[in-house]
């Protein structure tokens, strides 16, 4: 069920106190009450951020679209990547100030060692529609049955859609080894092609590829990731590493608080979503007739420090039970103190 939050006019912030809704005393900010923020103060106004151009991160694409970072003083440029995976270690060597990806990646940077991210927000939960798996009419897969041996078309090994998909298969009396997950370099926009071409046998694909390639190529979906022990999963994230948040406590304030405002539209009014995909750089651009089709995500206005914990450690629980991780592992590490 969407999550039923009342709409609130758009902001416009005038002078020079930006009225943030959170102290900036720490790397901990709320959205309940505080002081203002000093547009002075703001350790940086120009930020960086990554994130991979699908719905899951509309909240960021139209806080930027509406003038809503620039409202808080902050000039934001967002670098379309594949996965929140692949970008990890820039983040780490300071290129990106914030990345916007999938939950899993960033729970195996964290678990392995190779990075000490903080959640700084909750990005979007699964709804029907929003993942699936995709095959072409002619393909003669009509169930998850039929799944062994095939090869099932990822952007990158070991990420969301690998765990949603064993999720899928042990549902059915399956496993991830009775499958070949296919990395595909040019991620989401090379799916179709690559069923096509025959060099997958099905499409893992999220919102809006699923809807633009069904309409354009007629393929058929032949399982809603969002059922069972998934339903409702959390799939993205909003991270910076934490040193990044103790060295800029009131540019992060901005920022969350221009992000709530959009995870707040993307929520209650699915036009903003759609107007969000339509204004993707090339060649992401989802055209209006898709965008009006697509399934859209419920996006949480949970940030730092309300944080669901019980939310975000279903990940790492999830891939503990399919093997993605060797062992146990606490998300709480990965929140603000």
């Amino acid at each position: 069920m969407r999550s039923a939050v009342k709409r609130v006019p758009r902001i416009a912030v005038a002078g020079l106190v930006v009225v943030l809704a959170a102290a900036c005393s720490s790397s901990s900010t709320s959205t309940s009450s505080g002081p203002g923020v000093q547009l002075s103060s703001l350790e940086s106004t120009n930020l960086t951020v990554a994130a991979v151009p699908v719905s899951d991160d509309a909240g960021l694409y139209i806080a930027k679209s509406l003038g809503l970072f620039k409202q808080v003083g902050l000039s934001v440029t967002i670098d379309p990547v594949i996965s929140s995976e692949a970008v990890t270690q820039e983040q780490n060597a300071g290129k990106y100030a914030i990345t916007a990806g999938n939950s899993v990646s960033y729970v195996q940077a964290e678990a392995s060692g190779a990075s000490n991210l903080e959640i700084i927000a909750e990005g979007s939960l699964m709804q029907p529609g929003n993942q699936a798996l995709y095959v072409l009419p002619s393909s003669g897969i009509d169930n998850v049955s039929q799944l062994k041996g095939k090869r099932i078309g990822v952007n990158v090994p070991n990420n969301v859609g690998t765990l949603l998909i064993s999720e899928l298969l042990d549902a059915h009396g399956m496993t991830a080894s009775q499958v070949h997950f296919v990395p595909l370099p040019g991620g989401f926009p090379a799916m179709a092609n690559a069923l096509a071409t025959h060099e997958i046998d099905v499409a893992w694909l999220p919102e809006p590829y699923g809807s633009m390639d069904s309409a354009t190529m007629g393929l058929h979906e032949l399982a809603d990731l969002d059922q069972g022990d998934a339903d409702d999963f959390p799939v993205s994230w909003y991270v910076a590493t934490k040193n990044w948040v103790k060295a800029n406590p009131h540019t992060l304030t901005a920022f969350l608080y221009a992000l709530r405002q959009g995870q707040q539209f993307a929520d209650t009014d699915r036009a903003d979503v759609e107007q969000a995909m339509e204004n993707l750089p090339e060649p992401y651009t989802v055209q209006p007739k898709f965008a009006a089709i697509m399934s859209i995500e419920n996006y949480p206005l949970n940030i730092t420090p309300d944080i669901d914990v019980a939310r975000v450690q279903r990940v790492a629980d999830a891939m503990r039970q399919f093997g993605m991780l060797p062992g146990p592992f606490n998300v709480s590490s990965m929140l603000a103190p």
